[in-house]
């Protein structure tokens, strides 16, 4: 079914700038080849070749997939999970390949002066610059600049640390041989290291027998957080430095913009592990990374700074601090060491590191705070910067004093989040009224005002679970600073009382500083109906003299949620995506008239129908006046492990966010006239979308049955990639996460949550208003162009007639309803294209084609591969242990190929 001109039948051929890569998907693949010959049997290779050649004909001369998956079917389940890792293991291979060729792209823009990387520093300043953005003017806006990437605790996908340690060996090696510069020696050595990792990793386990808890969770986000953030922190800065002073020819004191959020360990919305415990874990382990960084640092910056007096003028407040931080601790306990006694930075440095020992142990002579041990690098970078040290130290200096404003001694800022039914619950416990939360709005809003202003008694030893996590808050705050938490997110929020109930909570907790609560309250607008409902419900906050206190303590600023994942699931793409976009127009009319200036935080996952796409291109088509300066966003899965686990497309990735950003603050679009129509005809189709699409999947009364059989959630369910579960509570569809929901139609190559519905809508413009209008839209709106090309990618990375063997699995209710589905596949396709005015998809990034096709021959048979082992598992009542680990490792592979799943 799918058609001839699609992009995925095309014939594999590399562009001449991408040769290299091509000889490093040869050379990746050969060397994995040579190790399942080694480590299994040549047939085995060969076995694998057989079947690869055979998804290679699907592909290229349109073959049946009946032939592929009749090859499959024959498999013993003994060899099965074999060939799972083998496939996986070839487009392992593929990833780290394409990733290093990222970073040889990026090199080779840095090499020609003639224009800088597109998305990079460079070239947005240089547009900002000619479209009449002064050097004061970005100066303003820098400092008023937060981008704020937050690290989320529900994966799908969990790699281990010990196979991220050997992914980053063979990336290592790429990348030093990554212009062809080696010698046949050290090109030897390289391979040999690559052959080590390749095995070894074919030799361990994709994941842990257990389920992680929160614990393993905690350390995975610490590896990205350690091993590549903070030291791609600093050269961003650096980058951006340089791009500024290119660009203006002035280089400027830049401020601490970029810092780091994570949801892990206080994500509690569903999760019954995490808590009060969890919180003291998350912080103490990121406190304890932090300070071992740091030691590390100071100890190599002893090597560098050793300017001796009479050698080099240092000022004299260096040796007084050092001083005087020997004097904090027991006499003797840190002594001064007369072979550096006249060297006075290493004498500072010494004491420096005595301290942050002293702060991880808790024991006499522990800094304060972070701003403590900032103060001590600023003195001894004002000290540089007075007595010649620019080149004597002061570069290595000021990459310790970037980490350091950015990590502080936390690392990144602990989100709590949790459900609003758990307040309501601990709520009608401690005022003992089992009817809290079936009151009237208004009772409910008098109540919790006579809470927050301490007027009513509550039950002893009620809600004790909820209250530790306040009283969790205000112990850390005091050791860790007031960065070291980031918003307390609210659930399923949906009135004004729903904020107010955390205020009280907070009080009833003691969780207070100054008479007032020290965290920021996020309401989190989930679904189609909230997001409508969230400017109202924010009015009425912010009219509510309490809660204005509060802001006020706050310095006015809100920070509001707005979740892409339940929004899509209640009600199509589409749908959620104008709920979002008019959500946001409208909040910001309500905090304007407010006077409070609104934040946005972004709950995004990677798949399409939970707002993933280009972070760059959806920056730029959010709301005029919605950016503002900051960016916080969840990034969750595999768009982890793809953006930040090397470090140099980390740093890719934190330019491109920054450089939206400042576009879309600085010198956002101008006014379109033709918006007011657009905007009712994005109205009308999103709500024809939403009709069609809930249609199949919340009306239908055997569409539940259908997704269970037609998808591995069953699968899912029994993965061990996460401690939370996969409902919040018992129930359909309605109650099941978003996160195993999209992860279920993805894995059967359908993705239908992010296009159905869309097809009939678009249909329905093209006839209404006309083809020339909607291309129009897609062309010159940045909202539908950004909507419009997100689905294109989805679509071209799915294969309805893959989707097809799993839907077969349903029995009789594949007849009665694969053919609405994959005709609504084919109507969606054929609207994009024909309003995008192109033969085939994705015919306008050879990129992101060439990565799929690299990628399909390996895929498809593990696709095939799992819609046998279901059948074969179900059919035996799902008891059979050793098919479930096959299955699960069909899982992994499949979600590790296609990528954008969760």
């Amino acid at each position: 079914m799918t058609p001839s001109n699609s992009p995925l039948r095309e014939q594999l051929v590399f562009a001449k700038s991408d040769a290299l890569l091509r000889d490093d998907v040869r050379r990746l693949g050969a060397m994995v080849g040579q190790m399942l010959a080694e480590q299994v049997s040549p047939g085995f290779l060969e076995q694998v070749d057989s079947l690869r050649r055979s998804a290679i004909a699907r592909r290229e001369q349109a073959a049946p997939v009946a032939e592929l998956a009749g090859q499959l079917a024959q498999v013993p389940l003994e060899e099965a999970e074999g060939l799972v890792r083998a496939f996986s293991a070839y487009f392992s291979a593929t990833n780290v390949a394409e990733r290093v060729h990222r970073i040889r792209r990026r090199r080779d823009y840095q090499r020609q002066a003639s224009a800088p990387q597109p998305g990079g520093l460079e070239e947005v300043l240089r547009d900002l610059r000619d479209a009449g953005v002064g050097l004061p003017e970005l100066q303003d806006m820098l400092a008023r600049t937060c981008i704020e990437p937050v690290f989320t605790a529900h994966p799908t996908e969990a790699v281990r640390r010990a196979l991220l340690l050997k992914e980053k060996t063979i990336v290592e090696r790429l990348v030093a041989d990554i212009d062809r510069t080696r010698t046949p020696p050290e090109r030897g050595a390289d391979d040999a290291l690559i052959r080590q990792s390749l095995t070894t990793a074919w030799q361990t386990n994709e994941a842990p027998p257990l389920r992680p808890s929160v614990t393993d969770e905690i350390e995975h986000i610490g590896f990205y957080l350690t091993q590549s953030l903070y030291r791609v922190l600093p050269v961003f800065f650096e980058v951006l430095s340089a791009a500024v002073e290119s660009v203006y020819g002035q280089r400027i004191e830049l401020p601490p913009l970029l810092r780091f959020g994570t949801w892990v360990g206080g994500d509690m919305d569903g999760n019954p592990n995490v808590g009060a415990a969890t919180i003291h874990t998350a912080l103490a382990y990121q406190r304890a990374q932090a300070l071992s960084c740091y030691q590390t640092d100071l100890r190599k910056l002893g090597d560098i700074l050793t300017q001796s007096h009479g050698h080099a003028e240092v000022d004299a407040a260096i040796d007084a601090r050092a001083a005087a931080h020997r004097a904090l601790f027991p006499k003797g306990a840190v002594r001064s060491r007369p072979r550096l006694a006249d060297m006075p930075y290493r004498q500072l440095l010494w004491a420096m590191r005595a301290r942050l020992q002293a702060t991880g142990d808790g024991t006499p002579g522990a800094y304060p705070d972070a701003a403590a041990f900032i103060d001590d690098l600023e003195l001894m970078d004002a000290s540089l910067a007075r007595h010649r040290g620019e080149h004597a130290g002061r570069f290595a200096l000021r990459r310790i004093l970037w980490r350091a404003r950015s990590f502080g001694f936390h690392l990144a800022a602990l989100d709590l989040r949790q459900d609003s039914a758990v307040h309501d619950d601990a709520l009608a416990a401690l005022l003992a009224d089992t009817e809290w939360a079936a009151r009237r709005l208004d009772q409910r809003v008098a109540q919790l005002h006579a809470l927050i202003e301490g007027q009513v008694a509550v039950q002893p030893d009620a809600a004790a679970l909820t209250l530790d996590v306040f009283r969790a808050v205000q112990s850390l705050r005091g050791s860790l600073g007031k960065n070291a938490f980031g918003p307390y997110i609210i659930s399923m929020a949906r009135t004004a009382a729903d904020a107010l109930a955390v205020l009280a909570l907070a009080r009833i907790a003691g969780c207070t500083d100054a008479g007032e609560v020290p965290l920021d309250v996020a309401p989190l607008f989930e679904t189609v109906a909230d997001l409508e409902a969230a400017p109202e419900v924010m009015r009425m906050l912010f009219e509510d003299p309490l809660y204005r206190r509060h802001l006020a303590a706050r310095g006015d600023r809100q920070i509001v949620m707005v979740g892409y994942s339940d929004s899509a699931k209640d009600g199509g793409v589409l749908a959620s995506r104008w709920a979002l976009q008019r959500a946001q127009v409208e909040l910001l009319d309500v905090a304007q008239v407010a006077g409070v200036q609104l934040v946005f935080f972004h709950g995004r996952g990677g798949s399409v129908s939970r707002g993933g796409g280009k972070t760059e291109r959806a920056i730029i088509a959010a709301p005029r006046g919605s950016v503002g300066g900051r960016l916080r966003m969840t990034e969750q899965g595999e768009v982890i492990h793809r953006k930040y686990a090397i470090r140099a497309l980390a740093l890719r990735n934190l330019e491109q966010m920054t450089g939206a950003v400042l576009r879309a603050s600085l010198r956002p679009r101008p006014a379109e006239p033709r918006e007011d129509g657009w905007r009712a005809i994005a109205a009308e189709l999103a709500q024809l979308s939403r009709t069609h699409y809930r249609a199949l999947v919340h009306e239908h009364p055997d569409f539940p049955t259908y997704f269970r059989d037609a998808t591995p959630v069953d699968v899912i369910e029994r993965l061990h990639i996460s401690s939370r579960p996969s409902r919040r509570r018992d129930g359909g569809i309605a109650n099941l996460r978003a996160i195993p929901w999209v992860f279920a139609w993805s894995q059967n190559r359908s993705g239908l949550t992010g296009w159905y519905g869309l097809g009939t809508a678009l249909q329905s413009g093209i006839n209404t208003h006309g083809l020339s209008a909607m291309q129009s839209m897609a062309r010159d709106w940045p909202f539908f162009t950004a909507m419009i090309g997100d689905v294109e990618m989805l679509l071209a990375k799915s294969d309805i007639d893959i989707f097809e063997c799993y839907s077969q699995l349903a029995g009789d209710l594949h007849h009665a309803l694969f053919p609405q589905i994959a005709e609504e596949f084919a109507r969606t396709r054929e609207a994009i294209l024909a309003i995008k005015q192109s033969d085939s998809l994705l015919a306008d990034d050879y990129r992101l084609r060439l990565s799929i096709r690299l990628r399909n021959p390996y895929v498809d048979p593990i696709s095939l591969l799992q819609v046998e082992l279901l059948r074969r598992w179900r059919e035996g009542g799902r008891t059979d242990e050793a098919l479930l680990r096959t299955l699960v490792s069909t899982v992994n592979g499949i979600s590790a190929g296609i990528q954008n799943t969760g």
